[in-house]
């Protein structure tokens, strides 16, 4: 769902060109006091705010943003802006998000697994030498056996997944 925030005239109309370019339902709001009702009552993906509101009310607009959870905050001047541009604007910003979360969850999984790799060595590296001790049963030499079977896949799977 889209939010936009705009007191202008031709508000309806740049609403039925965002509904239509991106496939969501758009609700309207004049005004800062009644976006923030409408984000406590709906979960929007997209709130898109007019740069005169923006700019006339800063301190509501601060309070505003604090609220909008996961959603998009874009700003466009509605004055001088035709709908075609508000939709490019949109459009380039969902792309932009979209592009910052693929970053971030690639920072984050390349992280895991460094953190995991070195934990899989130390691991490795322990079942091997309690493998190579004197005196255990065939029982702890299997269980050991299966342990460092099982963290050798993991290893696998790491390489893996860091090749692709």
């Amino acid at each position: 769902m889209i939010l936009l925030v705009t007191a202008i005239e031709r508000r309806s109309e740049c609403a039925a060109a965002l509904e239509h370019a991106l496939n969501q339902p758009v609700l309207l709001a004049e005004d800062l006091l009644e976006a923030m009702t409408v984000l406590r009552a709906e979960s929007c993906a997209i709130v898109i705010f007019d740069e005169g509101i923006a700019q006339t009310e800063p301190a509501e607009m601060e309070n505003t943003l604090d609220h909008l959870g996961t959603a998009i905050p874009v700003q466009v001047n509605l004055a001088i802006s035709g709908s075609e541009r508000l939709v490019r604007e949109v459009r380039a910003a969902v792309r932009r998000r979209k592009y910052e979360e693929t970053s971030a969850r690639e920072a984050v999984a390349q992280t895991l697994r460094g953190e995991l790799s070195g934990t899989l060595t130390t691991l490795l590296m322990d079942c091997e030498l309690a493998l190579e001790t004197s005196g255990l049963s065939p029982q702890a030499m299997e269980r050991l056996d299966a342990v460092h079977h099982a963290a050798q896949m993991l290893r696998f799977q790491l390489q893996e997944q860091k090749g692709t």
